[in-house]
């Protein structure tokens, strides 16, 4: 879906109130499989899952204040109106302000991994964040994982494997946004210095526990 007319104040959403929670197709103008990227960045993901998927509506979170105001300005000028973005603290959203069995696929690709171990407390996958996902996902739904680190991709299968509420992908039978998707910016420039990336992808089971 493509809009000429949409300016980046009109991709922008507004973080929720305390003890709101959020009807995520009131920020569109049509419903749709609602998709969230947490750690959205420049929004080059968004953009290129929009435009090979019109029927989706994405939200991208980004904590970065002028990431996030460059993606946003991004999809207006390119006209892309099934995107929103948002500053706000996607632990916060997604535990308190998400309601149940809203969100299609969880999108996390290259999340900080806090490498110093008196750090890992501010990691994001975490048991109460897994509970919270297992909860905002629909049944079926799917949580898409990227990261460049080793030890933070243990942590986060060995907390995933905690939690019954998900089941085990094969990544590869996961498609790619656009045939000329090339990867995020962290995984371009890791691939560059030769790291290696590492991917999992979890659904929920189809009937809620």
């Amino acid at each position: 879906m493509m809009d000429p007319m949409l300016t980046a104040d009109s991709i922008m959403v507004e973080p929720p109130a305390d003890g709101e929670i959020v009807d995520p197709m009131s920020w569109f103008e049509t419903p749709g499989p609602f998709e969230l990227e947490i750690g959205s960045g420049k929004g080059g993901f968004l953009l290129a899952r929009a435009r090979a998927n019109p029927n989706l509506r994405l939200l991208g979170v980004e904590w970065a204040n002028k990431f996030y105001k460059y993606a946003a300005d991004r999809m207006a000028r390119r006209g892309i109106d099934n995107v929103r973005v948002m500053r706000t603290d996607a632990r916060f959203l997604v535990q308190n302000h998400l309601p149940d069995a809203c969100v299609s696929v969880l999108h996390l690709y290259h999340p900080d991994p806090w490498p110093k171990k008196r750090h890992h407390k501010r990691r994001l996958v975490q048991s109460d964040f897994a509970r919270a996902v297992a909860r905002v996902l629909e049944p079926g739904g799917r949580w898409l994982i990227q990261t460049d680190h080793a030890e933070y991709f243990d942590w986060i299968r060995d907390i995933v494997a905690e939690d019954s509420a998900f089941e085990t992908l094969d990544w590869n039978e996961q498609a790619d946004p656009s045939p000329e998707w090339s990867g995020t910016n962290f995984e371009v420039k890791y691939r560059r210095e030769g790291r290696s990336i590492h991917r999992i992808a979890y659904r929920t089971h189809t009937a809620k526990r």
